[in-house]
């Protein structure tokens, strides 16, 4: 069996296919395409009108990006009964952002961490992994300072992988999997960055020469970059909402 690494990952996010363990304890770890693949609009998200007030009013968290990756990662983990994450997914997603193809936004409530959401950036496409709350709305709250930033920054896709109940308030939708693949193809051709460094998360060239697992180019990792913009995104998640305000 090959052994997983994070350049592995990243080209299977390239080939639509993505990740997960049958349960936390489980070290085997499947790949997955389904027939139906759930997204988000970025430019398009729908946010609950009592949530758009509590985050522009209220202001009850302080939003910030890359500043507990992995205790993100691990809360996703450890809150739920049953989780995909297992520890290999917690160690190559850690090591993914530390290359800057990973990226997680927290909430805090004073000094703890109560919310959070991560995911893998390559080119255009962001590609949602997982979010946790201990208390209220704090998942929810990151969530829409994670695409505030994307919309920003030229993200087109936001891959939820599935829909749930959760993420059907925010307009979550499915497709079918060939038109996902249609969408993939067009977002990672696109070189949007995650910060302002002008360096791109997880750049979606291909560097030629190699092949993976998967049969497809390797690309250059070292493209990546560690946000340097750790701060709470409020201009951001500002300008986004007043952009929902218009068109809505």
């Amino acid at each position: 069996m090959t052994e997983l690494t994070p350049e592995i990952i990243l080209q299977a996010y390239r080939a639509g296919i993505f990740p997960m363990a049958a349960h936390r304890h489980d070290s085997e770890i499947k790949w997955y395409d389904p027939p139906k693949r759930g997204l988000l609009s970025v430019a398009g998200l729908h946010v609950p009108k009592r949530l758009r007030r509590t985050i522009l009013k209220e202001r009850h968290y302080e939003v910030t990006f890359d500043m507990a990756f992995e205790s993100v990662m691990r809360q996703c983990a450890d809150v739920r009964a049953e989780t995909w994450i297992n520890d290999e997914i917690i160690a190559l997603y850690t090591a993914l952002h530390d290359q800057g193809c990973a990226h997680s936004a927290e909430a805090w409530r004073g000094k703890e961490l109560v919310g959070g959401v991560y995911g893998i950036s390559i080119g255009g496409a962001f590609f949602g992994e997982s979010m946790f709350s201990t208390a209220p709305n704090a998942s929810k709250i990151a969530l829409v300072y994670l695409i505030a930033r994307l919309w920003r920054r030229g993200f087109e896709l936001f891959d939820t992988q599935f829909v749930n109940d959760h993420l059907t308030q925010f307009g979550a939708y499915e497709v079918p999997r060939a038109t996902y693949h249609s969408l993939l193809r067009k977002a990672l051709k696109k070189k949007s960055a995650f910060n302002h460094s002008g360096l791109f998360s997880g750049d979606g060239a291909a560097a030629e020469g190699t092949a993976d697992a998967f049969g497809l180019p390797s690309i250059d990792v070292s493209a990546g970059a560690f946000s340097e913009e750790k701060t709470s995104g409020f201009e951001d998640v500002t300008l986004f909402l007043q952009s929902r305000t218009q068109i809505s």
